[in-house]
């Protein structure tokens, strides 16, 4: 069976401008911290990035390997410098003079290997703290001052109320915005930037420096807002934001593309300063807008509990007072790498029709964690290439032990979709083990017809009135009702209305000119004779689901 996925696209909705801009899901990976600072780190990385079936790649551009070399060593030439770098001679930091060397490795390998980049700028800031600033930069404190804290502290974090810390960080970061322009000026490897690296104050919630207080008194901020942490935490907030807005501004006039800022989660009931605090935090994007118009997108970094909770906060839909726009479209540029990677990936894109995924330090992590991102990004490049991802007519679905079902009314038909272990005859789910997830991404094709792509879900398709009447029955191992009923069984009364069948479950794939190929009928055994369409733990497929009506 062939079949143009293109051809049923006309009801489907367009990206926002941000993705637009991009022209393509990022199907990512984060390199960890250290992966790239040296020509010998990239050679050997990138290629494995490919194989994974990545498309992008996330890698840091470190300021202080960037920003600069040592006078004596400003004559030599990139192949010199090099050559020492990977000797293992690190360059010394002085401050005025630039060396690209690791960022044009990256761009060249990257486009021989046929993946995009997006850069991540280590700054002023990362993960709040100053460690990747140049030497001369940490050195000089009176020139480029420190935070500090209420008790007068000074902390290894640089005040955004200098201008001095302002001007050092976007003249490098400029530098690089103009040589990325230069040698990738198409915008065919890098496609976006990240200003700083989950910028926000530790130890205390705000800045109390002398050019702080300044600024706090300046703005009557304790009149406006209160005096207590929280009210500290949104005066950081519109500063930093401020802040990076200057870097933005000066990124979209060298070279115009898609900008974000990512923050660690407030999680586990930790207070201002006990978390990265003033970051773009859901709670604080009013003041990110206001103080960063420039930035494109606000990321969450999801390392904790809660998956589900924590995306939909930064899927922020359009709203009047936003003029119809969608405030911010949901990009996760870090999320912990593990086996549930590849289900999640699945859930943001068919639930939030997200712009992109990216397990952080993937480059660390074993076969075991990254063969589900392999998999999902490869049902996820299945569907982009029939133009069916990001669509609106899809659905996320993503389960757990506790979270083990989902039901969906869409027009007419009831769906009700459960983690494959729910299910009675699989062993796995009664050992005592802890299940892993289970998610998929449910497209409506058109009346009665769906594509179901993921791993360890059941979906089953019912009519509103035919789901209102169904049955409870305690299931036996083999599917069919445990003998003698169950204790609350009460005897069915006329049964109205119509019911829903599966005309036929196909299992496919898209290839890349976006044409539905067979592969194989699921029918029998592989969906209970006619009761569900399902995808097992451990199995990765792409169903063709049509219903019809009796």
């Amino acid at each position: 069976m062939k079949r143009l996925i293109i051809s049923i696209l006309a009801a489907f909705a367009v990206l926002t401008v941000s993705a637009q801009r991009l022209n393509m899901p990022i199907l990512g990976g984060e390199l960890s911290n250290s992966a790239a600072t040296s020509v010998a780190d990239i050679d050997e990385v990138m290629p494995r990035m490919r194989a994974l079936g990545l498309n992008t790649v996330l890698v840091p551009a470190y300021w202080e390997l960037i920003e600069p070399l040592e006078q004596s060593q400003t004559n030599m030439s990139s192949a010199e410098r090099r050559q020492k770098s990977t000797e293992g001679q690190p360059m010394e930091p002085t401050e005025g003079q630039f060396d690209f060397t690791l960022i044009d490795r990256t761009i060249d390998v990257a486009k021989r290997e046929r993946l995009h980049v997006v850069f991540l700028w280590f700054g002023a800031w990362k993960n709040s703290m100053s460690c990747y600033a140049p030497g001369w930069f940490k050195q000089d404190t009176k020139r480029f001052p420190r935070a500090m804290t209420a008790e007068g502290k000074q902390m290894e974090i640089a005040s955004c109320f200098s201008d001095n810390v302002l001007q050092a960080d976007l003249k490098a970061f400029s530098a690089l915005m103009r040589h990325i322009k230069e040698r990738d000026p198409q915008r065919e490897v890098v496609v976006m930037m990240q200003i700083e690296n989950e910028i926000g104050m530790l130890e205390s919630a705000r800045d109390h420096s002398p050019l702080a207080e300044k600024a706090y008194q300046k703005e009557r901020w304790a009149e406006r807002y209160g005096t207590d942490e929280y009210a500290d935490e949104k005066f950081m907030a519109l500063s930093y934001a401020r802040y990076v807005e200057h870097l933005a501004k000066a990124a979209r006039q060298i070279h115009d593309m898609p900008l974000y800022v990512n923050a660690a989660m407030n999680s586990r009931g930790r207070r201002p300063g006990e978390y990265p605090s003033a970051g773009p935090l859901a709670h604080l994007i009013d003041f990110w807008r206001e103080g960063a118009p420039s930035i494109d997108l606000l990321a969450p970094d999801i390392y904790d509990t809660g998956f589900k909770s924590w995306a939909a906060q930064y899927a922020i839909p359009p709203r009047p007072q936003d003029g119809g726009k969608v405030k911010n479209r949901l990009f996760i540029p870090e999320s912990r790498c593990c086996e549930n990677s590849g289900v999640r990936a699945l859930y943001v894109f068919g639930e939030h029709q997200a712009i992109g995924f990216s397990p952080f330090a993937i480059d660390q992590a074993s076969e075991k964690e990254t063969e589900s991102v392999t998999k999902a990004y490869g049902l996820l490049q299945q569907l982009w290439n029939g133009g069916l991802l990001n669509c609106k007519m899809s659905w996320g679905l993503l389960f757990d032990q506790e979270d083990c079902e989902r039901v969906i009314d869409d027009d007419g038909v009831t769906i009700t979709c459960r983690h494959f272990f729910t299910l009675p005859w699989d062993p796995r789910a009664t050992d005592g083990s802890t299940w892993p997830e289970g998610g998929a991404i449910l497209i409506r094709l058109g009346k009665f017809d769906y594509l179901l792509a993921g791993s360890g879900v059941v979906a089953s398709f019912k009519t509103p009135t035919e789901k209102q009447q169904e049955e409870r029955k305690q299931l036996g191992e083999d599917g069919f009702a445990e003998a003698g009923g169950s204790a609350d069984w009460q005897p069915q009364k006329r049964f109205k209305g119509k019911r829903l069948g599966l005309l036929s479950v196909d299992e496919v794939e898209i290839d890349s000119g976006g044409t539905m190929q067979y592969l194989r009928r699921h029918n029998g055994d592989q969906t209970h004779q006619g009761r569900h369409a399902r995808i097992g733990v451990g199995e990765w497929k792409l169903l063709h689901i049509k219903l019809y009506e009796y």
